[in-house]
């Protein structure tokens, strides 16, 4: 070590963390982020303040790109020559930059994603626009800081006269943070702006007016305006682009569609590749050939059709399966004072104007110093002329420039500048033309400092300043809309011409899924044989049936624990008797995984309903797991991990809850267990959840889970495999006791049912209330309505009473509550002594011996 040098101990956490806060500064500040006065990052200011100081405007000769390259890393930029290179390449590309700022000659790459030339072949200079960025710089409107080396200065900012974040957009990621921007028309942005300077209370509802929606410069559609709406008002949004195509028909009859303008920031030989790719094999059926027929006029992409191919729908196709439909996620993160912020539309103007104020204000300032100064050597040379011999006299008189001052600053009370200036005048200025041009020029600066003095003391000039500088640029600068609009997407949703009718929703074993009209349904009294529901597959059989609205959303588990969501409209109608349509074929469900449980959710989009409500679900093995409704507001195509199930066990249920309701587990041995949610703390989507029952049996497993308000006056309706229900109190009517008692999560639970060889297996459980009724499936496909209100209310431990009519061999496979119809269909029926099967009185946990026979009634089958 040498002499002087000390080691000094320091801890490599704490180290490491403070480089990595410098770094990630350095980076948010300096590097990647656009600041949202000029809306330009740290190199592209850099390269227009380079491409200045060598002079290359837009009325002087290109220079090799090379040379300004060099100049802004030797001065200004000290990192690779590649990132100046490339920034200056994208602000020539006139399909990257809406407003390019960079006029180019040579190979500046192109939408096929094409290299540009080595800079040492290419030339640029700056564009008519860019000069307008940098007016006013010389005149103290922004502050310099030294560069690397503090040899020279640069601007912080530059004092623009264009709106240029809104307009061009940005892109850009650090650490922890990303920015998107979208680009904007030059004319809506201007006219916003000035909409905002004449009333600065205006909305962004108001501002829309003016600034309708994002306009890239590859054109293309902006399908749907949600996205749009949601970027102005919270500066976050998806923006849903679709290529400009038309349907035309060659001169041998086939049609094709033809493709004049592409999404923003899509490759279009990689979009054409990709295409072709799925054209043979066979993900996009009816194109018989793609041809790029682009040239210097314009894009053309053709796409032939075979003969029997319907345009619209190859088209679609292709919306929906490549890049001729994207989506730009819109992130308005900028910095704001050296801090970045999410900014809406309101804002970004705001800050905009706030910005072109205080530059006006120091330019003002500036002009206002300038002209006081010459207006006070002018006084001087104005003295000097009024008495001039006198003046020559001192100055022959003198011995020295010095000493001449002195003698003038004595006479006339001069200051330093106003005496120097006499000294230095020429002769030429002693004619008396000269002297009235210095009279001329006094007064007409005199004017001007008045009125430099009435901008910086009224606001209303500067604000309007602003707006006559904002007129200037639009009148020069502006163009017309490339990207056109279509509001249909959101404006004319699907769902808006669907009616929001209550449907059936079933699903069979084997995965197949419709929704039929509630109405479809008949009610039957209660021991009625039924009318024949859905026809099924060999070996298959209806296993789950719900009630829903169309606009719901339908989250789907299933027994891998997955869940997957759509609306309930998506699922194919069909008839009472109809199959229904494979799950495979709607979502990306696995072949040997099935549906096992369902939620009807109101909107999975409002923040504040999915943070507030849980999804909780339970396994046949009698695993319990809460978690936030939130994780699974995200879907994604493929389906998201729900629950991690253990080797030999599957999820049974799933249910919407509030947080603090009461769960009930049952099993098919006959006891259930009730416990209070909040005992089942929350875990995320990937988490196994904690035991919620324990099993009787090792062959015994749940059969359901219903989650209920603690005080709540449902009853709990369960159901055995050979058609025998009955219902209980879930709390006493009188009481307000507990029947079924809250005990500790995780025991076996008291009994619910009476299982013997008769009832058979425990197969249903459901809270219900007078108001509902019931509908059953069976596994041969008979379905029956019937009220709940015609099961008795008994104790937990009874048999129950027969419900549906099985034929011998028959089993339950499903039952569900539906509303109540108003009007019931008159059936004829057989008077019949209802038969009770067990005490209504005993409510403990042993069974009741008690077995009364008695007929059961039996209609005829519809």
């Amino acid at each position: 070590m040498a002499e002087g040098e000390r080691i000094i101990k320091i801890n490599i956490e704490d180290e490491m963390k403070s480089a990595y806060i410098d770094y990630s500064m350095s980076v948010i500040v300096s590097r990647a982020l656009p600041d949202v006065r000029d809306g330009f990052k740290p190199v592209h200011r850099r390269v227009l303040y380079g491409m200045q100081d060598l002079g290359v405007y837009s009325n002087k000769a290109h220079k090799k790109s090379a040379r300004i390259v060099g100049e802004v890393l030797g001065k200004y930029h000290p990192h690779g020559d590649s990132s100046v290179y490339d920034t200056m390449v994208r602000m020539a590309q006139y399909w990257s930059l809406r407003y390019p700022l960079v006029d180019g000659q040579g190979n500046f790459g192109s939408m096929d994603g094409d290299s540009p030339a080595a800079m040492r072949y290419t030339e640029a200079r700056l564009r008519k626009i860019s000069e307008e960025m940098l007016g006013d710089l010389d005149k103290e409107t922004v502050d310099f800081i030294p560069n690397f080396d503090d040899s020279l200065t640069e601007p912080t900012v530059l004092p623009t006269k264009v709106p240029n974040l809104l307009i061009n957009g940005a892109s850009g990621i650090a650490v922890g943070m990303a920015t998107n921007m979208a680009p904007h028309n030059l004319t809506e942005v201007i006219n916003g702006t000035i909409a905002y300077v004449e009333d600065k209370e205006i909305e962004v509802d108001g501002l829309m007016k003016y600034i309708t929606a994002p306009d890239f410069p590859t054109g293309g559609i902006i399908y749907g305006y949600d996205g749009v709406k949601s970027a102005f008002e919270t500066g976050k949004g998806r923006i849903v682009i679709r290529a400009k195509a038309i349907i035309e028909e060659n001169k041998h009859g086939r049609e094709h569609i033809v493709v004049s303008e592409i999404p923003y920031q899509v490759n279009k030989a990689d979009m054409i590749k990709k295409t072709a790719d799925m054209v043979n094999e066979g993900k996009i059926e009816g194109i018989t050939d793609i041809r790029d027929e682009s040239d210097r006029n314009g894009l053309r992409v053709v796409y032939e059709l075979k003969r029997d191919a319907i345009p619209n729908v190859v088209l679609n196709k292709l919306f929906k399966y490549t890049a001729l439909q994207t989506s730009f996620s819109v992130n308005n993160i900028c910095l704001v004072d050296g801090r970045p912020e999410l900014l809406n539309l309101k804002e970004m103007i705001a800050k905009f104007v706030d910005f072109r104020h205080e530059v006006i204000v120091r330019r003002t300032k500036y002009e206002l110093r300038k002209a006081e100064e010459r207006a006070h050597l002018l006084e001087g040379l104005i003295i000097a002329s009024d008495n001039i011999d006198e003046v020559i006299k001192i100055i022959r008189a003198s011995s020295s420039p010095d000493e001449a001052r002195e003698n003038l600053i004595k006479r006339f009370e001069l200051s330093e500048l106003q005496s120097r200036a006499i000294v230095e005048m020429r002769l030429r200025q002693l004619t008396g033309l000269e002297q009235d041009k210095l009279r001329a020029e006094y007064a007409e600066l005199m004017l001007t400092i008045e009125d430099l003095k009435d901008i910086l003391a009224n606001e209303s000039r500067r604000m309007a300043i602003i707006k006559e500088e904002l007129e200037y640029i639009r009148e020069k600068y502006g163009d017309d809309r490339r990207s056109t609009i279509e509001f249909s997407a959101s404006e004319m949703r699907i769902e808006d011409l669907i009616p929001d009718d209550e449907v059936v929703v079933t699903i069979s074993h084997a995965g197949y899924i419709k929704r039929t009209s509630l109405s479809e349904y008949k009610v039957q009294n209660r021991g009625g044989t039924g009318s024949k529901g859905s026809t099924t597959r060999d070996k298959d059989f209806l296993e789950t049936i719900f009630v829903a609205t169309n606009h719901n959303y339908l989250m789907v588990f299933t027994e891998k624990g997955k869940c997957f969501w759509m609306r309930v409209f998506e699922v194919p109608e069909g008839s009472k008797t109809s199959k229904g349509r494979a799950i495979q074929n709607l979502i990306n469900i696995e072949q040997d995984d099935k549906i096992k449980a369902y939620i009807n959710v109101q909107d999975l989009t409002d923040e504040e309903y999915v943070d507030n409500n849980f999804i909780v679900m339970c396994t046949k093995k009698g695993i319990i797991k809460k978690t936030k409704l939130e994780a699974y507001s995200r879907p994604r195509s493929n389906g998201i991990n729900a629950i991690n199930i253990n080797e030999g066990d599957e999820l049974l249920s799933a249910k919407l809850t509030n947080g603090s309701q009461e769960i009930i587990l049952a099993k098919k041995s006959g006891y259930a267990i009730r416990f209070n949610e909040s005992t089942v703390r929350t875990v995320g989507r990937n988490s196994i959840g904690v035991k919620g029952v324990t099993m009787s049996t090792s062959d015994d497993e749940v059969i359901g889970m219903i989650c209920l308000e603690p005080d709540s006056e449902n009853s709990i309706l369960v159901v055995s495999e050979n058609g025998y229900g009955k219902r209980s109190f879930f709390n006493d009517p009188e009481t307000g006791d507990p029947i079924y008692r809250v005990t500790n999560r995780g025991g076996k639970g008291v009994k619910t049912l009476s299982v013997t060889e008769k009832t058979g297996n425990l197969i249903a459980i459901n809270n219900v209330t007078d108001e509902d009724d019931l509908m059953i499936i069976t596994k041969r496909g008979i379905t029956i309505r019937s009220r709940v209100d015609q099961i008795r209310v008994m104790g937990r431990a009874a048999q129950g009473v027969r419900v549906i009519n099985l034929s011998k061999g028959g089993e339950i496979a499903a039952v569900a509550k539906v509303p109540k119809e108003d009007e019931v269909e008159e059936l004829e029926e057989e008077v019949i002594d209802e038969e009770v099967v067990g005490s209504d009185d005993n409510a403990n946990d042993t069974p009741d011996e008690s077995d009364e026979n008695g007929t059961e009634n039996d209609t005829t089958e519809e």
